[in-house]
């Protein structure tokens, strides 16, 4: 699924682990991901989070996309910064689930960037039920 996501692979966004309902993900934030305010744009600590949350999501094999998601921003990223998220399956149920993606700054201490809630929808594909 990822080698088809031309978003994330422009931005450079590499998937480091990936198993059953959990995968990690990694970003370097660049002079085009940072906002006005000398930080890095919302936006796309937002699409990283997002991303490692369909990689773990698409872990189980049936397509799932997302049906909803929100995130809260701790902390502000920087230019040059390497982002990690790691996302983590809570629940499945039926064809749905919840998932968390924590996004950190990598190094010793790192700081938590933002907290993302993801809840996915397996859907029908071909005609097959999800």
């Amino acid at each position: 699924m990822l080698d088809a996501d031309a978003a994330s692979r422009a931005l450079g966004i590499e998937l480091t682990e990936v198993s059953d309902g959990h995968a990690v993900a990694t970003m370097t934030v660049t002079d085009l991901m940072v906002n006005g305010h000398d930080i890095a744009h919302g936006g796309y600590v937002f699409l990283l989070a997002d991303t490692a949350f369909a990689c773990a999501c698409n872990s189980h094999g049936p397509v799932t996309v997302a049906a909803g998601a929100e995130v809260s921003f701790v902390a502000s990223a920087r230019l040059g910064d390497v982002l990690v998220a790691t996302a983590d399956e809570r629940t499945r149920f039926g064809r749905n689930g919840i998932y968390d993606v924590t996004v950190r700054r990598a190094g010793a201490e790192g700081a938590v960037i933002a907290e993302f809630r993801g809840r996915s929808r397996t859907i029908e594909r071909n005609g097959e039920a999800g």
